[in-house]
């Protein structure tokens, strides 16, 4: 091990003011270390975590620091391995550090940190940063040169230096506010947003010994319902995603980027199991996310919108230009090319995908995009939705994806669900059509036929046989009125008997419609002509009564 007597290659003050707090979450600081391992061509990255001791150990086998390296390049903020033009390391991985400000992330979570790294064949070199001492540089005025690094013990590290032959090891002491998330979670987070590590098989990332694969989200892939690539995207997450979403579409656009869009079964089951946050509709550069949610960017304001998550990728927005906020958590919003997708996603794919989440939605049988109505009507949809939540108390399919094969309970119920939305609604028509006659009969003091008598005589033994058989003493109709007994065709031979010239139409169109309205009202499914017939004869018996109504108003 060397000891040398390292300092900032930078003003403290200016350290201090660039933004030592400029990194809000634990977990950005976690992404900083494992971008700096991926752009020092590391293979592995090894995280481990020790909660009772409030400290953090993060391992790479990358290329490692000389003493040089260390003081001229990773003290000295604002250092970019970009210089000269250069954009890729030497194993050709795209660089994804910038501004060479990111290693102050590394300052803001821990009262303490420790560095120290090796190249191949050569010793440890580092040092340690203790923020105390740092605060206390900074209110004292020094210089950069009179600040020296900590020195740092190799005993610290013994568990992690054993056959390391290159590369660098961070120790963070004392988190601030401890390390709350749990492995659960973290391993989780990682998976979801530090795509590189799983789209390049050379670079593994282990939390205390468990490499990181897409299976730490594959929760998330089994509420995935439905499925959009674009531009024939396709990575290890995805393959995980398809293997149990129902629907798979691609999508095609002329911009050069590439990702998917997701939608799950119910918007609970966007919140991972141990996440206190949602998956999102994220964009990633280079594997890295580098914009949350930008969804709330576009704004489509639909119901879909509580369904979606997903990943956009554009690599190319890493040009010369840097498109990235100062706190690396965010893209600069006037960036071109970022504002150029996000209008591409606002005016084209994402109409789409709402109006064909909505097809798939109502083809598996659940509650669709109330707001559209271009295919269906809503009182139509207001059926569907009522058939299916009437049928989940005897259909386990609730979603089911294709992977779980349904039983023929469900089978029926997908049978029975065209047919069940058109007479829940049909039933609908004639509950309210027939009791607003019977109010319209009472209202006008319309007397009931003896022909109109005898039925309800025979209706109301027949209810009291049914009673008796079913030992019910309970009176079942709210209104014990005999024209509660009465159906259309009984209620308009009242009217027609009254007054033949105004009410004779309503009489024969109710005749007509008699036949497939007790066929409905006896649950009874209907014949494509028959759910013609009783459409026609609705609508004319719709006409009818709405003109009684109109003349009843009239003369009041």
């Amino acid at each position: 091990m060397t000891q040398n007597n390292f300092s900032f290659n930078i003003s403290l003050s200016v350290l201090n003011h660039l933004g030592r707090n400029l990194y809000r979450s634990f977990i950005t600081v976690l992404g900083e270390a494992i971008s700096n391992s991926w752009d020092a061509d590391a293979r592995n990255v090894w995280i481990s975590i020790d909660r009772e001791n409030n400290k953090l150990f993060i391992k790479d086998d990358g290329i490692g620091m000389s003493s040089d390296d260390f003081q001229n390049k990773f003290l000295k903020i604002g250092y970019s391995k970009r210089k000269g033009g250069k954009r890729n390391s030497d194993r050709g991985r795209p660089y994804i550090g910038r501004k060479g400000i990111g290693k102050l992330a590394l300052l803001s979570c821990a009262d303490k940190i420790t560095i120290i790294s090796k190249k191949q064949g050569e010793e440890y070199i580092g040092g340690c940063i203790d923020n105390s001492g740092l605060d206390k540089a900074i209110k004292d005025d020094l210089a950069a040169s009179q600040y020296n690094l900590d020195a740092w013990k190799l005993e610290d590290f013994s568990d992690f230096t054993k056959r390391h032959e290159s590369g660098t090891i961070i120790l963070f002491e004392n988190i601030r506010g401890g390390i709350k998330n749990t492995l659960d979670y973290i391993k989780k987070v990682i998976a979801l947003y530090f795509r590189f590590s799983l789209l390049d098989p050379n670079f593994n990332i282990f939390v205390d010994g468990e490499k990181i694969t897409s299976e730490h989200i594959r929760e998330i892939g089994e509420k995935t319902q439905f499925i959009w690539t674009i531009n024939d995207y396709d990575d290890p997450f995805l393959k995980n995603q398809a293997e149990f979403s129902r629907e798979k579409e691609n999508l095609e656009t002329k911009l050069n980027i590439k990702g998917f869009i997701a939608t799950v079964q119910k918007p609970s089951n966007l919140t991972i199991r141990g996440m206190d946050e949602k998956v999102t509709l994220d964009f990633f550069v280079n594997g890295r996310l580098r914009e949350k949610n930008i969804l709330k960017s576009i704004s489509p304001n639909k119901i879909v919108e509580n369904y979606i998550y997903g990943q956009i990728h554009y690599d190319e927005l890493d040009d010369d230009e840097d498109p990235f906020t100062s706190s690396r958590e965010g893209v600069v919003s006037d960036n071109k090319d970022y504002t150029r997708i996000l209008k591409e996603l606002k005016a084209n794919i994402l109409p789409h995908i709402i109006e064909t989440w909505d097809d798939f939605r109502r083809k598996y049988g659940n509650d669709g995009d109330p707001e559209n109505t271009k295919k269906i009507t809503p009182r139509e949809r207001k059926s569907e939705e009522l058939y299916n939540l009437v049928s989940s108390d005897v259909s386990d399919d609730e979603g089911t994806p294709h992977f779980k094969k349904k039983t023929i309970v469900d089978e029926w119920v997908d049978e029975l669900r065209e047919d069940a939305s058109f007479c829940f609604s049909s039933y609908a028509e004639c509950y309210v059509s027939e009791n607003i006659l019977r109010r319209y009969i009472l209202e006008k003091k319309f007397p009931i036929s003896g022909t109109a008598k005898s039925k309800v005589s025979d209706y109301r033994k027949q209810e009291a046989e049914s009673k008796g058989r079913g030992n019910i003493s309970i009176e079942i109709r709210k209104e014990d009125c005999d024209l509660s007994y009465l159906s259309m065709s009984d209620l308009a031979a009242l009217l027609d008997k009254k007054d033949r010239q105004n009410y004779n139409s309503l009489h024969r169109d109710s005749y007509e419609y008699k036949p497939m309205r007790d066929a409905i009202m006896h649950t009874a499914q209907l014949s494509e002509m028959g759910k013609s017939r009783l459409t026609l004869s609705y609508e004319n018996v719709k006409g009818r009564i709405k003109q009684l109504l109109e003349e009843n108003k009239s003369k009041k």
